[in-house]
C-alpha cells in the first residue's frame, strides 16, 4: 500500500467544484481546502506506483479546473 499526499493548485474560483469532484473518489481518503500556495490537499491510498499513475491519469488530469499538482509519497522512515 502506498500513501501519498497530493497538493493541488486550482484555477481561481473553482475550489468548491474541484473539491466536489474529488470528494468520494475511492483512492481519496482525506481532502482538505487549505490557505496558502495550494488550494486543496488530498491524502491518497493506492496499491502500488502503477495505481498512483492511473489515479493521476484517470482522475486528476481529467479535471480541467486543476492547474498544477505536486505528489508527495509518504515514507515511514525506518519502521
Amino acid at each position: 500500500m502506498i500513501e501519498a499526499f497530493v497538493l493541488i493548485i486550482v484555477k481561481p474560483g473553482n475550489e468548491d467544484l474541484v473539491y466536489d469532484k474529488l470528494n468520494g473518489v475511492s483512492q481519496v481518503k482525506e481532502i482538505y481546502k487549505v490557505y496558502g500556495e495550494y488550494d486543496i490537499i488530498l491524502r491518497v491510498e493506492v496499491d502500488n506506483i502503477k495505481a498512483l499513475d492511473e489515479f493521476h491519469d484517470t482522475v486528476l488530469r481529467k479535471i480541467r479546473e486543476i492547474e498544477m499538482t505536486e505528489t508527495l509519497i509518504a515514507s515511514s522512515y525506518g519502521s
